[in-house]
């Protein structure tokens, strides 16, 4: 028996998910029209999801508006029922005013809690110390707006427990806080400190969710929802032409939206793909709460969720030394989402690319997911 993340108890627990296609698989013989078995399958994940009531379209708040690096820039906020306001950027070219075509960038995890929507959009020269170190998993480069510069509209909103949505020390027992204390954020050495706790707690949340018959996974979705009701109310958005990417986390929570929302036209999830064997014998302690979705994996694969979205145009690249995964099962993913898209006729509409170096999403990997973009949102 090869070591793995549970010991003996590996073999058993990797038999239970077993080799073959889970019970919903598109790549199972019963099933053969690609929307009838979307509306099982999705029905299914909804049900595991548990996703919570967040309310309607954002009514969002301007706090203000500017031009940055031949951008036009919107600060803004929104209240969800329950929670601290959420942070946004809207990006565009600036003094374009036709309805453009839309991406919801979404942010990364990166043990780095304390921020957000600063992790992949600038809005000044004058960047974080922290954030300058956070662009080596982007070469140096601001995504959403190197993207918004090739003239789409942007959106990149803080997620649930990040930067202007993370847990404020202030609010909880002493018992969990000890002695955090928060009273200069953007200090480094208070940034380190909150990012040490915020991982640590992240065990106590996923308990408090499910214990609120909710999931982690059913927050990110009905809250990046909101986000992209907002994006695509806008006078200034092609409604029809939204797409979403991201790495890492973003990758996460690219898979769950754009596997579960048809209003994304085109998706690009970045360095986030595997299978659920991975995680359970080799991967999981690389990982946070924010993946997994109890009971699903009998129905459908990791990679499965993201390809509920075949036919529409998917694009999911991977490196080749990401220590997140294990490149045999990295390729597996490759293979079963090839089968969904090739059996719903859509092969070409699905590409997998793999690139040297570690877990990233720099200028080449950037350059085939823009292009993909265009490809499918500007024609």
């Amino acid at each position: 028996m090869e070591p793995n993340m549970i010991g003996a108890y590996g073999p058993w627990a990797s038999s239970i998910v077993g080799d073959g296609p889970a019970r919903l698989s598109f790549r199972k013989p019963e099933f053969a029209d690609v929307e009838a078995w979307r509306t099982v399958a999705r029905q299914r994940v909804r049900d595991c999801l548990l996703a919570p009531e967040s309310g309607g379209v954002p009514k969002a708040t301007l706090q203000h508006q500017f031009e940055y690096d031949g951008l036009h820039i919107e600060h803004l906020h929104w209240q969800l029922p329950y929670g601290p306001p959420t942070e946004a950027l809207f990006l565009k070219p600036k003094g374009v005013t036709e309805r453009l075509p839309a991406v919801l960038a979404l942010h990364d995890h990166g043990g780095n809690k304390s921020f957000g929507t600063r992790k992949i959009a600038q809005i000044s020269d004058n960047l974080h110390p922290v954030m300058k170190k956070h662009r080596d998993y982007y070469g140096g480069l601001s995504w959403a707006n190197e993207l918004a510069k090739r003239g789409y509209a942007v959106l990149v909103h803080d997620a649930f427990a990040f930067a202007s949505r993370r847990i404020r020390v202030g609010d909880l027992p002493r018992v969990v806080r000890r002695d955090l204390k928060e009273e200069n954020p953007e200090s480094e050495q208070e940034i380190e400190a909150y990012n040490k706790f915020a991982g640590e707690h992240e065990s106590l949340m996923a308990k408090s969710l499910f214990c609120a018959g909710t999931t982690w996974p059913g927050v990110f979705l009905s809250e990046d929802q909101r986000a992209l009701d907002y994006l695509c109310s806008r006078d200034d958005v092609d409604a029809k032409r939204v797409g979403c990417g991201g790495l890492s986390g973003g990758g996460l929570r690219t898979v769950y939206l754009a596997g579960m929302d048809d209003r994304i036209a085109c998706a690009c999830c970045v360095g986030m793909m595997t299978t659920w064997r991975d995680y359970l014998l080799h991967k999981a302690h690389t990982h946070t709460w924010m993946i997994y979705i109890p009971g699903l994996p009998l129905d459908l694969d990791y990679c499965e969720i993201l390809g509920l979205r075949a036919p529409r145009p998917t694009l999911v690249l991977n490196d080749l030394e990401d220590d997140l995964f294990t490149l045999p099962e990295m390729k597996r993913a490759d293979q079963m989402l090839s089968a969904v898209f090739t059996k719903a006729n859509a092969a070409d509409r699905y590409r997998c690319s793999f690139y040297p170096g570690p877990h990233k999403f720099d200028k080449p990997m950037q350059d085939e997911a823009f292009a993909w973009y265009d490809r499918w949102l500007k024609s």
